[in-house]
């Protein structure tokens, strides 16, 4: 499976490259930057969006809407690979989301803690 990762991560990298708007509202993606940027939003290992501190009805929302979206495209990307969708969400992680992580912003890996960048 660790040899699928580099392919699993491709497909939603190209994916995410291709159509990022398709996947979500531009204002939900609008409003989950802006949580990310003051902390309340971070990357989690799963591929997912998660909630450092609690945030309001809108930026829950937003959340939801871009974990949704991701969850399709993981969905996709491992069917086309035979990969589960959770290894397909850890490899668009490893390979996509954390190095497009900003300074200052939120993650948290595998089995670990919040982490600031």
């Amino acid at each position: 499976m660790t040899r699928a990762f580099p392919t699993v991560a491709a497909a939603v990298l190209a994916a995410l490259a291709v159509a990022p708007a398709a996947a979500v509202a531009q204002d939900a993606k609008a409003i989950v930057d802006a949580a990310k940027a003051a902390g309340i939003v971070g990357e989690q290992a799963d591929g997912y969006l998660g909630f450092v501190k609690p945030g309001d009805a809108a930026v829950q929302a937003a959340v939801r809407e871009i974990n949704e979206g991701r969850a399709k495209l993981y969905r996709e990307a491992a069917q086309r690979n035979g990969v589960s969708v959770e290894a397909a969400g850890a490899a668009a992680f490893n390979t996509v989301v954390q190095t497009r992580l900003k300074p200052g912003e939120y993650y948290k890996p595998a089995g670990g803690g919040w982490v600031r960048k």
